[in-house]
């Protein structure tokens, strides 16, 4: 079971920029947590693509 947000902390899901411009199959995502008040836009980091073995950019999807 997921938990349940308290506050303003939601979880979002964060999918790999250059592995979906490839069309290689499978997808590297992430999930984490962030802080609705304090960052209101998108996330963007760097994280660890297994399938490209590099680091590349993540962008939050939902």
């Amino acid at each position: 079971m997921a938990k349940k947000a308290k506050g303003n902390r939601i979880q979002v899901i964060m999918e790999c920029t250059e592995h979906k411009a490839t069309g290689m199959p499978g997808t590297s995502r992430y999930i984490t947590t962030k802080n609705r008040k304090n960052t209101t836009e998108r996330l963007e980091l760097k994280k660890y693509n297994p399938v490209l073995r590099k680091v590349t950019v993540h962008k939050e999807i939902k």
